[in-house]
């Protein structure tokens, strides 16, 4: 017997009884039945079938509103109509509406087995794709906890001294390729930065996941050796083992600092990254003199140049990739430097909390629902 639950929706007694007989000649079990329209509705409502054969021309509710009924159903089973050779143009509009195929009123038993094994067919496929894009998904969401448990879920609490810090990540994809990190050296400095990976999604992702292990890695050697992890030594280690075997030119821009937490004193060293914003009381400024390198996993061998840096009580650094700036809405315009610049505004005695908030709600406002294209990631240090 073909496994197969099937719902006959016919207002003829005589067609129903005619298609019970012939399908079960054909080896399917006895169908489910319905007198008109409404009727197979609540039974389509009340159990899950794998194909239903639909008169078109029935009391209460024909075949056409059943298919414009179906159409705002989630996982409607697939429809064959039954239709008389007059009937054609309905039948069009059938096929328009959703339905799979028409079959004759006639029931011929060959065509009837071809055409019905043919709909049970494409289901059986649908459904085998829909559980693989389930488990998909379901694996990429894992992937998504992982990535960002990578990263510090709780940064505000590594603030030291007079030091505090915020930051947000969000994947455009499931998976992404931008990452922030900050890091306690010891009881007065804290390693923090952020990079964005060329590209999105799974790929992405795992050049990331690599990022992060080869920068943490470099500065606990050197914490072990009783050194502060220089920033510029620690994107030339991470650089030449991603310029190593790389094919495709996977590169990897970065903005890494060291900061003193009493002082306020840092080095700072740019992989291909946009300089940070300083926000004070006075207002709004680009960090000006940091020096150029070049983006890590472009090439090996590289010496990298840090700057020194020093910010004044009340002064922040803000930090973001470019999913910020490019961040599109609905017509495709890009959010911009002078709109991040207006959201971020003099920082006063704003708190690092506070900003990526503002940030948040202003690029919202901007994108107005507009999907991501990419990934989206800031990490904001007040010194206080």
């Amino acid at each position: 017997m073909v496994e197969a639950s099937i719902l006959v929706i016919d207002d003829s007694g005589f067609n129903r009884l005619l298609l019970k007989r012939r399908l079960t000649e054909l080896g399917y079990p006895e169908p489910d039945m319905a007198e008109d329209g409404q009727q197979g509705l609540d039974a389509i409502a009340a159990k899950k079938f794998d194909c239903v054969l639909l008169d078109l021309e029935m009391p209460v509710l024909d075949g056409i509103g059943v298919l414009e009924a179906l159409r705002q159903m989630p996982d409607a089973p697939p429809v064959i109509v039954i239709s008389a050779q007059t009937e054609m143009s309905g039948v069009i509009r059938c096929i328009e509406l959703g339905a799979e195929d028409y079959l004759p009123k006639s029931f011929d038993p060959p065509l009837l087995r071809a055409r019905l094994a043919a709909v049970l067919e494409k289901k059986r496929l649908r459904d085998l794709a829909a559980e693989r894009l389930a488990a998909l998904e379901a694996e990429l969401e894992r992937a998504r906890r992982a990535q960002i448990s990578m990263v510090p879920g709780n940064v505000d609490a590594l603030g030291q001294g007079r030091v505090t810090l915020a930051a947000h990540m969000e994947p455009a994809r499931q998976v992404g390729g931008d990452l922030y990190d900050a890091l306690r050296l010891d009881g007065r400095h804290i390693l923090f930065g952020l990079a964005d990976v060329s590209g999105k999604g799974a790929s992405a992702g795992l050049t990331m996941a690599r990022t992060v292990g080869l920068l943490r890695s470099a500065a606990r050697i050197s914490m072990a050796r009783g050194e502060t992890p220089c920033p510029a030594e620690l994107l030339a280690l991470a650089n030449d083992d991603l310029a190593a075997e790389n094919p495709e030119m996977t590169f990897v821009t970065a903005v890494f600092g060291v900061i003193d937490c009493e002082t306020g004193d840092g080095r700072m060293s740019l992989a291909g990254h946009d300089a940070p914003y300083i926000a004070s009381a006075q207002g709004l400024r680009l960090m000006q003199g940091l020096a150029t390198n070049p983006a890590l996993g472009v090439l090996d061998d590289v010496t990298y140049k840090v700057t020194a840096f020093s910010l004044a009580p009340g002064e922040s650094l803000i930090l973001f990739t470019d999913g910020v700036t490019e961040a599109e809405d609905p017509d495709a315009a890009f959010y911009g430097r002078d709109r991040l610049a207006a959201a971020i505004g003099p920082a006063r005695d704003t708190a690092p909390a506070a900003v990526v908030h503002d940030i948040l709600a202003d690029m919202a406002g901007f994108t107005r629902g507009a999907a991501p294209t990419d990934d989206v990631t800031l990490l904001v240090l007040r010194f206080g």
